[in-house]
C-alpha cells in the first residue's frame, strides 16, 4: 500500500485535518457529473501528478450513498495490482466525500467506438488479457466487481488498462449468502441473472468479460437486450437455447420461463474473423452453465493467449481519444420502437417465449430509460 493510502484513506471528522488534506489538490476542469456527484482533474500539489478526484454529496444514509462509497473505499485498499484502479486518498470536506484516484486518460468505450482506430488481433488480445488479469486478481480475493462493461475499463497514458468502479462490488465465497440479481448493465448480464437468481459467483464476471470480449471483435456491442426476457432472447438466439443437459439448475432459478427450442448457429457465423483459439475461448466464457464456466484465470490460462499473434504491449497499443474529450458522445434513442421475444402464455414458470434471430443486429447505441442512469457520470472514475 502506497503512503498515501497509508496516511489518507480513511475518514476523519477532523475539519483541520480534512481541509489540510483538501488543500493538497488543486482542482481543474469538470470531467463529469453524475445523481451523486462531480468528478475533477486535480493536481496533487505533493507529488506534481494528475489525479481525478470524485466528490461524493453526502445524503442521509437512507439513500445508501455513504454506505456504497465506504464499501468502495473498503476494497479499493485491498485491491493492489497494475491491473486495478488505484485509490490514492479519501477525505470528508464541506459535507462531501472526496476520493482521489489515479488519473486515467480514457477507456475501453472509446476505443471501440472509435472507427478512426484499427483495433489488430493482437491489440485484442492485450485488452482482454489485462481485462482477465484484473478479475483475476479480484476473484483470488474473493471480490465480484458486478458491473463489468467498456467504460468500466479506464486506460492510462501508458496504454494499460485497469478495472474501475467498484461500487457494486461486494465480497463474495460465505455459504448460502444472497446477493441481488439487478446488477450489471443488462447487456452485460449472465443468463442465471437474467433469471432472477440470489447466489452467484464469480461466473457473472466472466460472462461479463466475454460480452467484452465479443464486443471487441465486433466493435459493437454484442448482446443488446431492451428487457430481461428479451436480453434472454438474444443470448439464446446466439449460443441456442440451453437444455437441461447443458444446464440442470437452470428450471430452478426464481424467475425461470420456458423458451422455445433454437438450436445454435455456428459460432465463427457471428465472428467471421476470430481465430480457432479466439472461439474457444469465447465459448467457454460464455458456458451457460456457471458451475461450468471457465474462470479468469483459467481464462488466463488458454492457449488464445500463447498462440501467434502475441498480445500488443501496452505502450504500443492505440490511443483513442481522451476522455474529457468523449463524454456525453454517446448518441442513445429513447423513443425508437422495440421488437422482442413474444411471450405466449403469461402465468411465470409456464411462460414460453419466442426467439427472435433478427433481435442481434440492433441498434448498438439503443438503452432504456431505466438504465439510463447507468452512464450519468462517465467519467476517468465512474460512480
Amino acid at each position: 500500500m502506497s503512503d498515501s493510502q497509508n496516511n489518507h484513506v480513511a475518514a476523519t471528522d477532523d475539519p483541520s485535518q480534512s481541509k489540510l488534506v483538501a488543500d493538497r489538490y488543486h482542482k481543474r476542469e469538470v470531467l463529469g457529473e453524475g445523481t451523486y456527484g462531480v468528478v475533477f482533474k486535480a493536481i496533487d500539489t505533493k507529488t506534481g501528478k494528475t489525479v481525478a478526484i470524485k466528490k461524493i454529496r453526502l445524503g442521509k444514509y437512507k439513500e445508501g450513498v455513504n454506505f456504497t462509497a465506504l464499501r468502495e473505499i473498503k476494497i479499493l485498499k485491498e485491491l493492489l495490482d497494475p491491473n486495478i484502479i488505484e485509490l490514492i486518498d479519501a477525505f470528508p470536506h464541506k459535507g462531501n466525500l472526496h476520493l482521489v484516484f489515479e488519473f486515467m486518460e480514457s477507456d475501453l468505450e472509446a476505443v471501440i467506438r472509435d472507427r478512426n482506430i484499427v483495433l489488430s488481433l493482437a491489440d485484442i488480445k492485450s485488452y482482454l488479457q489485462m481485462t482477465l488479469k484484473g478479475l483475476a486478481y479480484c476473484h483470488k480475493k474473493w471480490v465480484l466487481h458486478r458491473d463489468m462493461k467498456p467504460n468500466n475499463l479506464l486506460i492510462g497514458s501508458d496504454g494499460q488498462l485497469k478495472l474501475a468502479d467498484f461500487g457494486l462490488a461486494r465480497i463474495f465465497g460465505s455459504p448460502d449468502r444472497k446477493f441481488t440479481h439487478q446488477v450489471f448493465a443488462r447487456w452485460y448480464r449472465s443468463p442465471e441473472l437474467l433469471f432472477g437468481t440470489k447466489q452467484y459467483g464469480s461466473g457473472v464476471d466472466v460472462w461479463a468479460a466475454a460480452c467484452i470480449f465479443a464486443e471487441l471483435l465486433l466493435r459493437r456491442p454484442f448482446l443488446q437486450g431492451t428487457s430481461d426476457i428479451d436480453q434472454l432472447g438474444k443470448i439464446f438466439a446466439a449460443f441456442g437455447t440451453p437444455k437441461p443437459s447443458q444446464w440442470p439448475d437452470m428450471v430452478y432459478l426464481p424467475d425461470y420461463v420456458e423458451y422455445q427450442y433454437v438450436p445454435a448457429p455456428p459460432l465463427r457465423s457471428l465472428f467471421p474473423m476470430a481465430s480457432d483459439d479466439a472461439l474457444d475461448l469465447l465459448s467457454k466464457m460464455f458456458t451457460y452453465d456457471p458451475k461450468r464456466r471457465i474462470s479468469a484465470q483459467e481464462a488466463l490460462e488458454h492457449r488464445y493467449f500463447t498462440s501467434v499473434p502475441a498480445p500488443t504491449k501496452p505502450a504500443l497499443l492505440p490511443r483513442p481519444a481522451r476522455k474529457g474529450e468523449t463524454i456525453n458522445s454517446r448518441q442513445i434513442d429513447l423513443n425508437a420502437s422495440v421488437e422482442g421475444p413474444i411471450v405466449l402464455s403469461p402465468p411465470r414458470k409456464s411462460r414460453r417465449v419466442t426467439v427472435q434471430r433478427e433481435g442481434l443486429d440492433g441498434n448498438p447505441f439503443k438503452l432504456e430509460k431505466t438504465d439510463e442512469h447507468i452512464r450519468d457520470v462517465k467519467n476517468v472514475v465512474s460512480i
